[in-house]
């Protein structure tokens, strides 16, 4: 007799019902049945943990988990956790992941992990004399800047550098500013250089002589940038009715739209972020400071553009990078106290924020793949019409019996309206 497990091996992970899906993750991945409970309404966050993180709790609000399949980075297969609202997210990353295998996969990087704070000093006598004399305590500020948090510096982390920029007019007046480039290590890190820049405030206050105002990270961490590169072969690439060459140009020319017209590129960058948020809310990280730092970063040359690039390989292959500011961590927040995100970090198998960075890099290129290789061939609606239909389907209250045969009779008919999908639920059930 055919046992659950060997049952599982015979079906795709889309064609597996919820408990198939579990019972796979448990037989393939490091998740534990315990871990497992985690991705439960009764194992999840709590209300009591839930009030523990912020102000006024009152319940907690769920939103699917998905995991998006066939993703291969730096030559490990990585299951993918994503959180979203949004029919077609994960079917679109693990469809252009799928397609970024016939090249061998993901390759991705960060460039490190450090933070910038930022300390603003105005009302300075001498502008001048104010950078002058903060250029020659630099040593003695680094000192109190690593005897501010003395664990990370054990840790291998702790002040690298101080800058000092200038800004001789603002609708305030002449200011400079104090750059703090800081090793946070495996965290996001926003606390630990927030508390740094506030153990300089004084000091620089005395050195200066100005009234030393904001202390506060920056969210554009221009220093802590993740990279993913594919390499997709042109055959790989054709369906149906297209050939490979005709989705490669495609996807070219929609990208090119996107490199130079910001109207475009804000739709182009919030199709990337939609799998971008997706694990970093999975994880338990902040994706108002990654969404900031990302649209910050994609003005880096003046105007708005594409945080991808797409380009022809010298082999006619298709060619896909993506780099992107990656304030993530793997400890402290609510990666630590939220039970889903540790599950989440535990099914990744994530070592280092960095490893994590890649591989939220490679999810927005996959995101951006998927969207652009629709727009370029059948049009975006195609496959998220299906998705939207199976939704309503659910909405006006379908038995999972009626859920596919009420779906695809929407998709036929092409009106895909919850006032439909009643009257053919009504016509079945009087009959």
């Amino acid at each position: 007799m055919q046992t659950v497990k060997q049952a599982n091996k015979a079906k795709k992970f889309r064609d597996m019902d919820v408990a198939e899906r579990l019972a796979q993750l448990e037989e393939s991945t490091a998740l534990t049945a315990e871990d497992l409970v985690a991705y439960s309404a009764e194992g999840g966050l709590s209300v009591s943990r839930a009030a523990a993180m912020i102000e006024n709790v009152v319940g907690v609000y769920s939103l699917p988990i998905g995991i998006a399949q066939n993703f291969l980075i730096n030559g490990r297969s990585v299951p993918i956790p994503m959180v979203t609202e949004e029919p077609s997210v994960v079917a679109a990353a693990s469809m252009a992941a799928k397609l970024v295998l016939a090249g061998g996969g993901f390759t991705a990087s960060m460039t490190g992990n450090e933070m910038i704070g930022q300390l603003q000093v105005s009302r300075l006598p001498d502008l001048e004399a104010g950078v002058k004399a903060l250029e020659a305590h630099k040593e003695e500020l680094l000192l109190i800047a690593r005897q501010a948090n003395l664990k990370n510096v054990a840790r291998g982390g702790g002040p690298r550098v101080i800058e000092i920029r200038q800004f001789k007019r603002s609708p305030m007046g002449p200011f400079l500013v104090l750059h703090l480039i800081y090793d946070v290590c495996d965290a996001m890190g926003a606390n630990m250089v927030n508390a740094v820049m506030e153990s300089l405030a004084e000091p620089v206050a005395e050195i200066t002589g100005g009234h030393v105002g904001l202390r506060i990270l920056s969210n554009l961490a221009d220093r802590r940038l993740a990279k993913a590169l594919c390499k997709i072969p042109v055959d790989a690439l054709g369906f149906e009715n297209f050939s490979g060459e005709q989705v490669r140009d495609g996807i070219i020319e929609a990208w090119a739209f996107a490199a130079v017209d910001p109207y475009r590129a804000a739709t182009h960058n919030k199709g990337i972020m939609n799998g971008v948020d997706a694990v970093v809310m999975a994880t338990g990280n902040d994706w108002r400071s990654i969404e900031a730092g990302a649209h910050a970063y994609a003005v880096k040359k003046g105007l708005y553009g594409s945080l991808t690039h797409w380009k022809k390989g010298p082999h006619g292959e298709l060619v896909g990078e993506i780099e992107l500011p990656m304030a993530v961590g793997i400890v402290g927040g609510a990666t630590r106290v939220h039970p889903t995100a540790k599950a989440n970090l535990k099914l990744m198998g994530v070592e280092s924020a960095r490893e994590l960075g890649g591989i939220i890099a490679a999810v927005g290129l996959a995101q951006n793949l998927g969207a652009l290789r629709a727009l370029a061939t059948e049009g975006i609606q195609h496959g998220h019409m299906a998705l939207h239909a199976r939704q309503i389907a659910i909405a006006v209250g379908a038995e999972p019996s009626e859920i596919d045969r009420l779906t695809a009779q929407l998709i036929s008919e092409s009106d895909i309206r919850a006032s439909r999908a009643q009257e053919i639920l009504e016509s079945w059930r009087i009959k």
